[in-house]
């Protein structure tokens, strides 16, 4: 999901009434498809055969739930039975043990989020009080609680449900397919969920336009971005120079026409060109599988054309041979792919980040999710796993709000990609970092923070007053920085940095 997570992965979308977006994106909807390809940077999910429902579990530690196919039944099932006590009593097997906080909450509707604003408590969330002690059983080789936890994650997982149901699903997924790595997956779409590579172009376009306009996960951090580049423009003292991006992100171009209709706005006008390059995952040399096509050339070009702006998109595979020169305002936007470098042995992203050093870029967007890392170098399998779990949850539990709690393909789709973060030693495995150590590397290899300008963080606050009122963004007292937070708990950070006056390249 990163990923892409990133995994496990990362965006940007104006307010719903502007006409100039309104109108690129039915342009984008209706292009042919002759598709610049991008690069997502999470693995995706696989599985095994899932175990096969019984009607009778044998010598059961403790009482099994009764089995569920409706997933409306399977919400019934959870509100009706103290989901966060009997649940947990179940997979514990431990007599009907409580869980601590077990108090029965209000009903909601199917889908919806949680209504608790206490991100850290995690009273009714019952699927990570079962996929946890699975993760733990399995380490500990005790297979008939692993599969006794198995069975009853089987009975109440759906991708059709509440959050809960729909995290259990894809936990199962992973573990299973933990246990039997060997086994070649079925394809996503016959587990029935839904990826970036399995949909059909239109279709990925239509499902993350509607994510960017729902939910602020990816349209935040692209927001500052684009007023980011505008603050660095604005600082130059030659307004004829070209405008060269590179672009190290998961947005797939749909942050880019609010940044070339911003500019047709700014004094002097547009530069007299502007390049976006944007760099593969052959070109940072990681182990990320597959390309997501995307239809944004036509379109993008087309665009801005009619803006009556010089636009220029080129796809870089090899990383030696950025083309940049000093006549134009190199800046680099580097949002949720970095996590997926190797930071142990090799040091994959601490040269990665030498590399766009030595480019000295005017600037550089640095957007990353702030959590620590569930890689097998740092951490063991269970606590990894524990780790991905919590984010994915948080996720699902901001979509179920995004879409009101109604069931959606184009919600399916998103969910789809970032539950291929759960896998452990995919290529787009989530390898993250917090926010101070990425601090931390950006300073070691010769970069300074810079804090976001006014319009920057205005323009992210008139964001998030759209959306649901348990997103939140923290400014940093220190360095200016930005953090996107759900419910008391952080989700990913935005962070602007510039040379350092008389550094090195940190070598």
């Amino acid at each position: 999901m990163a990923a892409a997570a990133t995994p496990p992965q990362s965006l940007l979308l104006p307010p719903t009434n502007n006409s100039t977006f309104q109108n690129y994106s039915t342009s984008l909807l209706t292009q042919p498809e002759n598709p610049i390809k991008f690069d997502h940077p999470t693995p995706q999910p696989t599985i095994s055969n899932p175990p096969p429902k019984k009607r009778k579990l044998p010598d059961s530690p403790a009482p099994r739930p009764a089995p569920i196919s409706n997933p409306k039944k399977s919400q019934s099932f959870v509100d009706d039975q103290h989901e966060d006590s009997a649940i947990p009593a179940a997979a514990g097997g431990g007599g009907g043990r409580r869980a601590s906080g077990g108090k029965k909450g209000g009903k909601q509707s199917q889908g919806s989020g949680s209504n608790n604003k206490d991100g850290s408590n995690k009273e009714g969330r019952w699927a990570e009080q079962l996929l946890n002690p699975c993760a733990a059983a399995i380490a500990a080789a005790n297979f008939s609680r692993v599969q006794h936890l198995l069975y009853v994650l089987h009975e109440l997982s759906s991708l059709t449900g509440s959050a809960n149901h729909r995290l259990a699903a894809y936990g199962l997924r992973s573990l299973t397919h933990h246990l039997s790595p060997a086994s070649p997956p079925p394809p996503a779409t016959a587990a029935g969920s839904i990826t970036f590579a399995t949909t059909e172009p239109k279709f990925f376009q239509k499902s993350l336009l509607k994510f960017y306009e729902v939910s602020p996960w990816f349209s935040f951090p692209n927001k500052i971005a684009n007023a980011s580049i505008l603050q660095i423009l604005g600082q130059e003292t030659d307004p004829l120079r070209n405008l060269h991006i590179l672009d190290i992100g998961v947005s797939h171009g749909v942050q880019w026409p609010t940044l070339l209709e911003a500019l047709t706005r700014r004094t002097g006008g547009p530069p007299p060109l502007v390049r976006i390059t944007l760099l593969t995952a052959a070109a940072m040399e990681t182990n990320q599988i597959g390309e997501t096509p995307f239809s944004i050339g036509p379109p993008l070009l087309c665009f801005a054309k009619s803006m009556n702006i010089n636009l220029q998109i080129n796809r870089l595979d090899n990383r030696p041979i950025i083309d940049t020169n000093h006549e134009e305002t190199l800046i680099v936007c580097a949002q949720f792919r970095l996590h997926g470098l190797s930071h142990n042995n090799p040091d994959e992203r601490t040269e990665f980040l030498k590399t766009l050093r030595r480019l000295e870029p005017k600037g550089v967007v640095l957007s990353e999710n702030n959590m620590d890392c569930s890689c097998n170098g740092c951490v063991d399998f269970p606590t990894g796993f524990s780790r991905r779990v919590e984010y994915l949850w948080r996720f699902l539990d901001s979509t179920s709000s995004a879409f009101k709690g109604r069931e959606s393909e184009e919600r399916r789709m998103m969910e789809g990609e970032a539950a291929r973060a759960l896998v452990r030693g995919g290529g787009g495995e989530m390898k993250n970092e917090r926010k101070e150590k990425w601090c931390e590397r950006m300073r070691g290899v010769g970069f300074c923070g810079e804090g976001f300008g006014e319009d920057a963080i205005d323009e992210a606050r008139a964001l998030l007053r759209k959306h649901d009122g348990n997103w939140e963004m923290r400014v940093e007292e220190r360095d200016g920085f930005v953090g996107l937070w759900w419910k008391g708990q952080p989700v990913s950070f935005c962070s602007l940095w510039k040379l350092e006056e008389g550094g090195g390249d940190g070598e």
